[in-house]
């Protein structure tokens, strides 16, 4: 999975980024990697994975992990150049959604790009800039594909789309508002990785004050909560001051730091599980000597193709899958106990894999 992080300057945007990435290497053990100054990878907590781990003592241990690629804080004509525009909205083009950093928290030493606090204005102007974006794009494409409909009708369905989505756009609406009209439209739509196009997380980044009760008391909280109702986005509620602390600490002192604050989940955490709900992700887990993993894939995948995830000969070849609800086993303590219960499933190619179950493919190429 990976995850784009935009917002104007001064929200706590890259704060938030070097936060995440820091605590989830530290947290989890996974080697921070720095593909390039603003991309950071991170393993996806899951004590599931690990109690497999230890059951199993297995050599390796290997969580999911979530690639975050931190833009430079935008602002208006970015779209245009301005600031350092174009070159780094390009690098979210590729990610599978966008979290955007909404400041609402008042603070007179972090002087706001616009002069004032307005997080309804700021989500305005990073979604006019994404639009702008897109449009641009489509506008050479569309100049190309139609002069090349007028004779070749096989380019004439893209031609249609791409005037379809200009007037959304031209009218002030993201790309994830047009209904394609069937799996080809569909498929096209997706080869062009419209920037709003994709689903879109709110990080409303809070005062320490605002964090115990979740936002509940803040009103531009709400304001964000109910213009992501409106567009079926996500929202969680962070503290980038405080994700800064918790990033120095092991996993002993975090669960405590986060006790004494009257929070339950760091920012990480609750990033991760509005992720895996917006993209409608689970995980399925392996378990053995040589290692326990967890998979993402997407909700509703059946088996062969989440053996596929493994190796594409696991899917080319797939038999059949022994499959047992992670809680289940744990319930039985071993494989062995549980296969003597009757509690380990044969499964079939119509078997649609579900969140926590432990499969052990069997294929044959």
């Amino acid at each position: 999975m990976k995850l784009g992080i935009v917002g104007l300057p001064n929200v706590g945007k890259s704060t938030l980024f070097n936060c995440l990435t820091k605590a989830g290497a530290a947290a989890e053990n996974f080697p921070f990697c720095t593909i390039d100054p603003n991309v950071g990878v991170v393993s996806v907590p899951d004590e599931r994975v690990d109690r497999l781990g230890k059951m199993y003592d297995s050599k390796k241990v290997t969580h999911a992990v979530i690639e975050f690629v931190d833009i430079a804080g935008l602002v208006k004509g970015a779209s245009k150049g301005e600031g350092l525009g174009n070159q780094f909205l390009a690098n979210i083009r590729e990610t599978d959604a966008i979290v955007h950093v909404v400041r609402c928290f008042e603070d007179t030493n972090v002087v706001h790009v616009d002069g004032s606090v307005d997080p309804l204005r700021d989500i305005e102007t990073i979604n006019l800039e994404l639009i702008f974006a897109d449009l641009e794009v489509l506008e050479r494409r569309l100049s190309k594909v139609s002069k090349v409909a007028r004779t070749q009708k096989e380019y004439q369905k893209e031609e249609n789309l791409l005037k379809n989505i200009k007037e959304l756009l031209e009218a002030g609406k993201p790309a994830k508002a047009y209904e394609p009209a069937d799996e080809d439209e569909e498929k096209l739509l997706k080869e062009f990785s419209f920037l709003t196009g994709k689903p879109v997380i709110y990080a409303a980044n809070v005062s320490e004050e605002d964090l115990a009760d979740d936002g509940a008391s803040n009103e531009g909280v709400k304001k964000v909560r109910e213009f992501a109702k409106e567009e079926n986005s996500e929202v969680f509620v962070v503290c980038a001051k405080i994700e800064q602390e918790i990033s120095e600490l092991d996993d002993d002192d975090k669960a405590a730091f986060l006790e004494d604050l009257g929070v339950k989940e760091s920012g990480l955490d609750k990033l991760i599980k509005a992720s895996y709900e917006l993209l409608g992700l689970i995980s399925f887990l392996t378990c053995g000597e040589d290692e326990s993993r967890a998979w993402t894939i997407k909700k509703g995948t059946k088996a062969p193709q989440a053996a596929g995830k493994i190796h594409t000969d696991f899917e080319r070849g797939f038999i059949k899958a022994e499959v047992i609800p992670y809680d289940k086993l744990m319930e039985c303590g071993s494989m062995t106990a549980a296969k003597e219960k009757g509690l380990v499933g044969m499964e079939g190619k119509e078997y649609v894999v579900k969140d926590g179950d432990i499969i052990l493919f069997r294929f044959n190429v």
